[in-house]
């Protein structure tokens, strides 16, 4: 026994007379040696909490193992997630991670392999692979937009993860479209411009996470369009999520609105009840659980726009599992989804929504409080006020404490104000659907 798929080999038949089946596929189905050298073994689960069980429950068992095999001590190291690339790159001296691996905790798991596909997201997942499989030829940009929850940040990382793979030395840049503003007004204050536009301007795959942010904001539009060309121009790939296409992007200027749809664009729906269904199970069985099907049915009947919602139930159900010892019945679920989802309905704080209001019309939040009368912050005050109204179960009174405790007859008749000029003004409409997908985002 010398080589390490042996050793493995052997440490799971004697791990099999300890476990039952469906802990062996649960706990170490997808767990892969890596190496053993001097008196170490190193293998990789898929997730951090595979990683916790193996290394609290069954250290012990396969140290045991390793020594019955070999008649010596070994020592145990269990890698997870996309630590297993920066581990072989570190062994062999290859330098430091590209930057999407080493920069973005949240890519463990977002690869293609656990992407749940159905009829609601097959096109924008075949994109993504044709994509990832030859960057910068077939479809590029690639625009893949849909509402909050459903998977197009999964998709933007997954291609990312996938050339990261084969490309090691590929220049990976990975910006959502607020933090793209925040980085440019910061280097604009410490006169860093140049080093900004070349971390962008040089990147090999360009991916940009929820573009809509930049809409309506001129000095950001025209860093961003300068930016796609020389991307664009030097044969790389760009790839944009964003919660709504370019047409319906308010306030995007037309040269942006027509590179964006001059690429290839996907859109992503909510899934449908029998992905819903696998979905539940996958995230179930990466957090160690199997769930009964009436408990699967339950959660999918009454979750049906949000795959993180989902996540979010399943997670809950492993603590009730885990810290109330409570077993998984539908009484349980019916918690979970409450804490979850607060009976089906995001609602979002005037915090929330006074901000995104601010951000859309460049103004700042305190200034939508205060008593400022020009055009731009008046109109983003009235509009705060009726989006407000229209997305809590706020009184006018309380509506009024937001804003430097205005009286509630002033708060009516910005509300009525904007009311009507919604039934006159198409770009009105544009705007605050706009602010109000904007606030959504948040759920």
């Amino acid at each position: 026994m010398n080589s390490l798929k042996d050793v493995w080999a052997g440490v799971l038949e004697i791990l099999s007379r300890e476990l039952t089946v469906t802990a062996m596929n649960t706990w170490f189905g997808d767990c892969k040696p890596v190496e053993i050298s001097d008196d170490r073994l190193v293998i990789h689960t898929s997730t951090e909490f595979k990683r916790g069980i193996i290394e609290q429950r069954f250290t012990g068992i396969i140290t045991d193992a390793l020594r019955d095999l070999f008649s010596c001590e070994f020592h145990l190291l269990v890698l997870a997630g996309d630590e297993l690339e920066e581990y072989l790159r570190e062994k062999n001296n290859v330098g430091p991670m590209n930057p999407i691996v080493n920069s973005l905790p949240e890519i463990a798991g977002y690869t293609f392999d656990r992407f749940i596909v159905g009829a609601s997201n097959k096109f924008a997942h075949a994109a993504a692979i044709a994509v990832a499989e030859n960057p910068g030829k077939t479809y590029n940009p690639l625009f893949i937009y849909g509402n909050s929850g459903l998977g197009k940040t999964h998709l933007l990382l997954a291609i990312g993860h996938a050339i990261a793979s084969s490309n090691p030395d590929a220049r990976i840049v990975y910006v959502k479209g607020d933090d793209f503003i925040v980085q440019m007004v910061e280097s604009i204050q410490k006169g860093t411009q140049e080093e900004f536009r070349k971390k962008h301007r040089n990147a090999d795959l360009f991916l940009v996470d929820d573009i809509q942010f930049i809409a309506g904001k001129q000095a950001i539009q025209d860093e961003f369009f300068h930016t796609f060309n020389n991307i664009y121009e030097a044969g790389h790939q760009i790839v944009i999520t964003s919660d709504r296409p370019p047409l319906e992007m308010n306030k995007l200027e037309d040269r942006l609105r027509t590179r964006f749809e001059g690429g290839l664009m996907a859109d992503v729906q909510p899934p449908d009840m029998e992905t819903r269904m696998v979905i539940i199970r996958n995230k179930a069985a990466g957090l160690g659980m199997l769930l009964p099907d009436d408990v699967v049915e339950y959660i999918a009947e009454n979750i049906t726009a949000n795959i993180r919602q989902i996540e979010g139930v399943v997670k809950r159900l492993t603590a009730y599992r885990d810290i109330l010892d409570d077993s998984i019945s539908i009484n349980s679920v019916k918690r979970a989804i409450k804490d979850v989802i607060r009976v089906g309905a995001y609602i979002p704080t005037p915090d929330v929504i006074i901000e995104e209001s601010a951000r859309y019309f460049n103004v700042t939040a305190d200034e939508i409080r205060g008593q400022r009368r020009t055009k731009n912050i008046t109109m983003a005050r009235q509009i705060s006020m009726y989006l407000i109204r229209n997305l809590t179960n706020m009184s006018l009174v309380d509506i009024g404490k937001e804003y430097e405790d205005r009286n509630h007859s002033t708060v009516l008749t910005s509300i009525r104000k904007v009311e009507d000029l919604l039934n006159t003004d198409s770009d009105i409409a544009g705007t605050v659907r706009d602010i109000s997908s904007n606030i959504n985002s948040h759920s």
